[in-house]
C-alpha cells in the first residue's frame, strides 16, 4: 500500500469506476491525506446519500485510513445542479 494518493489519482480511480462521473478533488490541508471531493453523475439518479457514497468509496477501499485519512463528499446528479 502507498503512503500517498494524489487528487489525481482519487479522481481517476472514481472517474474508473462510474464512468459518466465529473469529479473535482481539492486538498483540504495541504498534506495529502484529507480530501473535499465533488462527484456529479446521472447514475446517481433515484439513489440514496448513504447508496451514492458507497458506490464513490468503493475504488478508494484499499486506501481508506492508510493514504487517506479523510474524504468529504459531495455527492449530486446532473439535475440537482
Amino acid at each position: 500500500m502507498s503512503d500517498s494518493i494524489t487528487g489525481d489519482e482519487i479522481a481517476d480511480r472514481i472517474k474508473a469506476a462510474i464512468d459518466d462521473a465529473e469529479v473535482t478533488v481539492s486538498d483540504m490541508t495541504g498534506g495529502g491525506d484529507h480530501y473535499d471531493v465533488k462527484v456529479v453523475s446521472a447514475k446517481f439518479e433515484g439513489i440514496s446519500p448513504v447508496e451514492r457514497h458507497r458506490m464513490v468509496y468503493a475504488p478508494l477501499m484499499d486506501v481508506m485510513g492508510g493514504a487517506l485519512h479523510a474524504l468529504k463528499l459531495e455527492t449530486r446528479t446532473p439535475s440537482e445542479g
